[in-house]
């Protein structure tokens, strides 16, 4: 967990007030660090929220600290419809394509970003 350590470091903050801010003590922050102890998901949710960072980031599976929302152009979304084929999917149907290619874009910029 050196990301915590990064992160409060960066923020001039104690391993008391980290403690505070999750209820529990700064020597249990220290051993967070240091790897000793796992957080739960609502202290890594209240971590990465005081720190602006995904929880991915601050558990090392990510280096990309603050990921932002994809915009999407929607003519890269018709991809592999005719414009015809487009015209004639609903509106559900048009929001499910463009929430899959979200999706794929963000797993591509997450593949990148680890190798």
């Amino acid at each position: 967990m050196n990301r915590l350590k990064q992160l409060r470091t960066e923020a001039e903050e104690s391993q008391e007030f980290v403690g505070n801010l999750i209820g529990v003590s700064g020597q249990a922050v220290g051993q967070y660090e240091m790897n000793k102890r796992g957080l739960s998901e609502e202290k890594l949710i209240v971590l990465a929220n005081h720190y602006n960072c995904s929880i991915d980031y601050l558990l090392g599976k990510s280096n990309i600290r603050n990921p932002e929302e994809i915009k999407i152009d929607t003519d890269k979304i018709k991809i592999g419809l005719s414009a015809k084929d487009y015209e004639n999917i609903t509106d559900e149907q048009k929001k499910q394509i463009e929430d899959f290619a979200k999706f794929v874009l963000k797993d591509n910029l997450k593949n990148k970003d680890t190798k």
